[in-house]
């Protein structure tokens, strides 16, 4: 998420629309299944984490709650926000100020996932600290 909104959302932003869409078309699936399994495993490992930590009654399950309550907020805004705005980039050529605008949105987006994210990994920073 941090690569995106830092690297790959400034790169887009320095293409024209017609640029852009060839580089999307080429990447945007490579994007989405690497994202996918990265977002999705960190949910379910820190939902895994938690179940064990309930089941051995251990006191650091607030802390790993939180962590995956913030891990469930990175993919909802999937639901939010991405899977829109990702469909009309799937949907080809728009115009200039359009497209500056979406991604720009979509690079806002990225920003509050990075800060929902950060989140979830001091929440299990802060568990694993407590612990030991």
């Amino acid at each position: 998420m941090l690569t995106e909104a830092s690297i790959i959302v400034p790169f887009w932003l320095r293409l024209n629309p017609d640029e852009f869409f060839s580089w999307y078309t080429k990447n945007q699936a490579s994007l989405v299944d690497y994202y996918t399994l990265l977002e999705v495993s960190s949910l379910l490992l820190t939902l895994l984490s938690l179940i064990v930590l309930q089941i051995q009654k251990s006191s650091g399950g607030l802390w790993m709650g939180i962590s995956f309550l913030f891990s469930l907020f990175v993919i909802l805004t999937f639901f939010i926000f991405f899977k829109d705005a990702n469909a009309q980039l799937n949907a080809g050529p728009i115009a200039k100020e359009v497209f500056i605008d979406t991604i720009q949105r979509w690079g806002n987006w990225q920003w509050i996932r990075v800060g929902l994210g950060s989140v979830a990994f001091i929440a299990a920073l802060v568990f694993l600290q407590k612990e030991h």
